[in-house]
């Protein structure tokens, strides 16, 4: 998460804040006490928000917001948090998406990704879908101001029959940590954000193979799925896609680091 461009007054509290932080293994601890410090409209309500950084939440959900492809967005506790890679997955995305294109987000989260693919192209139609309560309530906060109609339920399942064969571009960040590996993420990951978010099966690719193998149904000839994956899960992703019927291909971009496999219809 970014730092905001004001700062705020200083406190007699941030250098003890930085001291806390650095102990409890925050590696941006002072980034972390400026956003904490502006965020809390009091003392006692910044000394809470450190102890509940420092019990291990992660700092968007005490703040209530991350900072993704330099939009606000709102993310409350019990949801995901978009990380800077799927950066990669925007930017994709946007560049498929004509002004006015109808664009589905599947398994939304927050939103992130279909409100920064609608700031960076012109009059879509915005589509989200996810299976947790506690995304759909915040992906239909951020996406209000849009238009953009979010959906409860699993993947395609909630979805308006009209919409079939309408999507231009469909994108997903779908969870591709295998089973076995879930144990191995920070805490503040494991713990603290749905496992339905996170645990994408045996070789993480099992919620891959369900979206692939339903997008044809609801692109439009010329249509692409996107799906975020790892590089090493990019080559059974081609695989799937094809088996799907869809062209692949992969993106990455190695500063980030981040992969993207990309499906045409």
């Amino acid at each position: 998460m970014s730092t905001p461009t004001s700062t705020p007054a200083s406190t007699p509290d941030r250098a003890e804040v930085v001291r806390r932080l650095r102990a409890a293994g925050c590696v941006f601890a002072e980034g972390e006490a400026e956003l904490l410090s502006t965020a809390a409209r009091s003392r006692a309500e910044l000394l809470a928000m450190v102890e509940r950084r420092v019990s291990g939440l992660p700092l968007e959900h005490i703040v209530g917001w991350v900072d993704f492809c330099g939009l606000r967005v709102a993310v409350d506790p019990g949801v995901f948090v978009p990380r800077r890679r799927t950066e990669l997955l925007v930017r994709r995305a946007a560049a498929l998406a004509r002004p006015g294109a109808t664009v589905l987000d599947l398994a939304c989260g927050s939103g992130a990704i279909g409100l920064a693919v609608a700031a960076l192209v012109d009059d879509v139609v915005l589509y989200a879908v996810d299976i947790e309560p506690a995304a759909v309530r915040c992906a239909r906060r951020n996406l209000a101001p849009l238009g953009g109609r979010v959906y409860a339920g699993d993947l395609y399942q909630p979805l308006p029959p009209r919409l079939r064969g309408r999507i231009d571009v469909l994108v997903a960040n779908v969870p591709y940590v295998p089973s076995e590996a879930v144990e191995l993420l920070p805490p503040e990951a494991r713990l603290h954000e749905p496992l339905v978010a996170l645990d994408g099966g045996l070789d993480g690719l099992d919620v891959l193979r369900r979206v692939a193998a339903g997008a044809r149904d609801w692109l439009v000839p010329g249509g692409h799925l996107l799906l975020e994956t790892s590089l090493e899960q990019a080559e059974i992703a081609m695989a799937v896609f094809d088996r799907a019927g869809l062209a692949p291909a992969v993106v990455t971009d190695d500063e980030l680091p981040a992969t993207v496999v990309v499906g045409s219809r």
